[in-house]
């Protein structure tokens, strides 16, 4: 897998001051994304085991409220496999920090119905998300007025009580 960018002290993706990790890779293609130059899986830099340690230890500070995952797509299966080893060490280090991750993929149906059945990987890195933003960006639903996320199409979703409950749950923070 590789990586597109680290932001640290990150205010745009996700309540309070996260760390966000870019990874590179991702077919949706959304028109007017906001970072096209992710699309490409070989774009940026090989995410080593010191990149995860680096990112670790930006997690660190207390005033640090935890890490968003974005792209590129993270839910790619190829990213899936390079993040879901990542994730069970940043819960293992950093257990209060939440885990954000935004995706093109719709919850239900792409990820609950699909990629659950098929990967692995996805049950149990879902295990570790707190909140998705799922959803492509539609260009033609495009409101900058909404709070982390880019069209009016995309939900902000509470991952553990959505499974615990059978249902989507939205995060109305």
């Amino acid at each position: 897998m590789n990586y597109a960018e680290i932001k640290t002290c990150d205010i745009a993706n996700g309540p309070g001051i996260r760390t966000s990790l870019f990874v590179s890779g991702c077919t949706h293609r959304c028109q007017n994304c906001f970072n096209e130059i992710a699309w490409d899986f070989n774009y940026g830099k090989p995410f080593t085991a010191e990149t995860e340690n680096y990112i670790i230890q930006t997690l660190q500070p207390s005033y640090i409220k935890g890490l968003t995952l974005l792209g590129g797509e993270p839910l790619e299966h190829v990213n899936q496999k390079g993040l879901l080893p990542f994730l069970r060490k940043v819960r293992e280090s950093c257990p209060g920090k939440s885990i954000w991750c935004f995706t093109g993929y719709t919850f239900e149906t792409d990820i609950l119905d699909h990629m659950c059945r098929e990967w692995e990987e996805t049950s149990e890195l879902l295990s570790y998300i707190d909140v998705l933003v799922d959803g492509k960006f539609i260009q033609e639903l495009k409101n900058i007025s909404l709070r982390f996320r880019g069209s009016e199409n995309q939900r902000i979703i509470l991952v553990q009580e959505s499974l615990r409950m059978g249902e989507t749950i939205l995060w109305e923070g």
